[in-house]
């Protein structure tokens, strides 16, 4: 068996430990889209230099890790449009979702929130269907 799974045993802890650090110090929930959000719409300029540093941990500490992991294949695709576009609709949906991933997913379901739950019911149904889609009934990705 490949040892590629290990990596994302490693990101999922990391997430939740962000998580719990987040919630301990801050006593909020840390969603990544509300923090990106709040930067953008300006909703957080009171502490945009924490939400600031939370982005900068999100970009710097992969290129820290670097060093100790070996390149793998993600199977994603060429086309950087495809990308585009679907960057584009996962910010769309996490503001029609008032959340992320991790907000719903890591967060919302670790506190039991309904209402993370079911984001999270709906996003990986949504994710495997628009995967079967594009990828199986319109070779697109």
């Amino acid at each position: 068996m490949p040892a590629d799974w290990i990596w994302g045993l490693i990101g999922g802890l990391l997430i939740g430990l962000g998580g719990a650090v987040f919630l301990l110090a801050n006593g909020r929930v840390m969603g990544a889209s509300g923090i990106i959000g709040g930067l953008i719409d300006g909703s957080g300029h009171k502490n945009a230099a924490e939400r600031l540093s939370f982005l900068a941990g999100v970009l710097l500490l992969p290129v820290l890790l670097n060093p100790f992991y070996q390149p793998f294949s993600t199977n994603v695709t060429d086309s950087v449009a495809v990308l585009v576009i679907a960057g584009i609709l996962v910010g769309i949906g996490t503001r029609l979702a008032n959340g992320c991933t991790s907000g719903h997913g890591v967060c919302g379901i670790s506190r039991f929130s309904l209402r993370g739950i079911v984001s999270t019911v709906f996003y990986i149904m949504s994710g495997g269907l628009t995967v079967a889609l594009f990828r199986h009934a319109m070779g697109v990705i």
